[in-house]
């Protein structure tokens, strides 16, 4: 019997790697693997379905969750987790701490992006910063070209936002102090050229280590979404891909313990992921619901608050039901 055809895109992460050179093959699955960077993916699966299933940011994904009908269904596989108190960047002329961001401008280049719904939640949560205390501006973090919400949203009006004018960027606007902050995922092309261009949290590895020794969260950005018709013709594949993702995260897990020669150019890894697993603890990546249930529900709470999920759902309602159960022998 032949396998399943089914065309997939991602980034081409340590993580995936395993996929990409048939190290690990999903039962019954050939998987047409596309290494594209996360923007190009969520573009052209948002706006025209064009894979059977990719890496989709975990707030987009959400957001389709309203519709009647929805595009997606997702299975608990997490690309991509990201501590994002160091992606906050600001003119240091004038915000030196968190509360000095109320009511300032801030931009973000999409408002229902996942970092910054993360980057509103850890703030109003954590430095007392209401989401609805800033006013926010949307638009490209670089060079000339316009950049629009990838999904309609229907805010509420006690949050303000609005879209830059056609030639600006947030970059520079940040620089010339035509806007105060930028929450966002890139680095602003400034950052680096323009002194009084920096991150809020100077510090921000010691700042993220304290906030999951309190929180026990390691923040999701992305997971991966299965086109709602091709799961409802193809039921088995949820289980098989989950099982498939599984073990090229245990591949990679232990690549990045190999003393015999180093993988990644980082001359003292083996001490950078010690400290990882210290600070974290072990399977820190790990996917699945019970395990990063936590996670995934304080983001179901943000997008809520922020206006963007239609209720607050619970982690079940989030993937393929009963994806997590296991059988007994």
């Amino acid at each position: 019997m032949s396998s399943l055809p089914l065309t997939f895109a991602c980034w081409d992460y340590d993580r995936i790697k395993p996929l990409q050179d048939g190290t690990v093959v999903p039962e019954g699955i050939d998987l047409n693997i596309l290494p594209l960077r996360v923007e190009e993916t969520f573009f052209r699966a948002l706006r025209s379905r064009e894979f059977d299933l990719c890496e989709l940011s975990l707030s987009s994904y959400l957001l389709t969750r309203n519709n009647e009908k929805p595009p997606f269904v997702a299975i608990p596989v997490f690309p991509s987790r990201f501590f994002r108190h160091q992606s906050i960047y600001v003119n240091s002329d004038k915000i030196s701490s968190p509360k000095d961001l109320i009511g300032k401008r801030v931009g973000t280049p999409e408002f229902q992006m996942t970092a910054g719904v993360w980057q509103r939640g850890i703030l109003a949560d954590e430095y007392g910063v209401p989401v609805d205390s800033v006013e926010y501006v949307t638009g490209a973090l670089s060079g000339v070209h316009k950049r629009e919400e990838k999904l309609k949203l229907s805010l509420p009006e006690n949050i303000l936002v609005t879209p830059i004018r056609d030639g600006q960027n947030l970059s520079d606007m940040l620089a010339a102090g035509e806007i105060d902050a930028i929450y966002t995922a890139p680095a602003p092309s400034t950052f680096g050229t323009v002194p009084h261009v920096k991150h809020l949290f100077e510090d921000f590895v010691q700042v993220e280590k304290e906030y999951f020794g309190r929180t026990k969260i390691f923040p999701i950005m992305h997971v991966i979404a299965i086109k709602s018709e091709v799961h409802e013709q193809h039921p088995w594949i949820a289980r098989s891909l989950y099982k498939a993702f599984n073990e090229s995260l245990d591949v990679a897990y232990r690549a990045l313990h190999e003393r015999s020669a180093l993988k990644v150019m980082l001359p003292w890894l083996q001490q950078h992921v010690a400290e990882t697993e210290e600070a974290l603890g072990e399977g820190y990546w790990d996917y699945g619901i019970e395990k990063n249930r936590h996670v995934l529900e304080t983001f179901a709470r943000y997008s809520f608050d922020q206006g963007l999920s239609a209720s607050i759902r619970t982690a079940e309602e989030m993937f393929v039901p009963g994806i997590d159960d296991g059988f007994v022998i």
